[in-house]
């Protein structure tokens, strides 16, 4: 597997998930725009585009850190053409930040909720439509998206209905960039986790150490994306992925060594 010479544009890759797809993709020789916030390093959440940089580079491939806010249309655009300026165009999109809020409608304040849209859905769109024109030149271009398949049981809807439509509407995104990106050939799928990953937002937000310990490392949704990348845009498009299918269909069957108790119990993530 190789992506020489191919540039991956990673939205929120200064830790977690972003940044295990990106180490993944410069070990296979990419190019890696590593497109985030963080300048200076939060203890309780790690990483700065800069300390993911540095991976990229040891890890053989070849880095762009820029700091971007996905919620400030301006610094996108100015991202985005650095970054084709910098490699000579983009030919993958990684749609992988997100703000997450669990909680039911009363509880969810104003500010929370519009967090969520700006990022969630508002940031993907936009990062997206000022990808295209880069896109449309690229080789084998991918768009994907990190969110779940439309699931509309009730329970996810009525645990935490403003998370829940706001992946949903990333997911819905996805189909349709699929349908309108067909004649370009640009692929556009989603991908999502069958379990909990272990991030900083599962230990700090959701369950703590012990939920921790029932999640698989960030490398099994870096491992799905890569196999994802290697189909061609042409004829693998418009698809809601879970990253161990992705995995099975290519003959990877054990997975344990994904686990971060190997042999322990796993927790299922939200929306399967």
């Amino acid at each position: 597997m190789t992506f020489q010479n191919r540039t991956i544009f990673i939205t929120g890759a200064s830790r977690g998930i972003g940044e295990a797809i990106a180490l993944r993709l410069a070990a296979a020789g990419a190019n890696i725009v590593i497109a985030a916030k963080s300048v200076e390093e939060d203890p309780r959440l790690g990483g700065t585009i800069y300390s993911v940089a540095e991976a990229v580079e040891k890890a053989g491939g070849k880095a762009l850190p820029i700091q971007v806010d996905i919620r400030e249309e301006a610094q996108i655009q100015a991202a985005v053409q650095k970054a084709a300026d910098t490699f000579g165009g983009i030919d993958v999109l990684i749609n992988n930040a997100s703000a997450i809020q669990l909680t039911n409608t009363e509880q969810t304040p104003a500010k929370r909720f519009d967090l969520m849209y700006d990022i969630n859905v508002r940031g993907t769109f936009l990062v997206t439509q000022h990808c295209i024109p880069w896109l449309k030149k690229g080789n084998n271009p991918h768009i994907i998206t990190l969110s779940p398949p439309v699931n509309l049981a009730p329970v996810w809807l009525g645990s935490h209905v403003a998370y829940t439509i706001s992946k949903y509407n990333m997911s819905m995104l996805t189909l349709g960039w699929a349908e309108e990106l067909k004649p370009f050939g640009i692929a556009a799928n989603s991908i999502w986790p069958a379990t909990t990953i272990a991030t900083a937002a599962i230990r700090n937000l959701l369950g703590g150490e012990a939920l921790m310990q029932r999640s698989r490392t960030p490398a099994i949704m870096a491992d799905a994306v890569a196999l994802l990348l290697e189909k061609t845009a042409a004829t693998c498009s418009g698809n809601n992925f879970i990253d161990e299918t992705i995995l099975k269909e290519a003959g990877i069957t054990d997975l344990e060594k994904y686990a971060v108790t190997p042999g322990g119990k796993l927790q299922p993530d939200l929306f399967l």
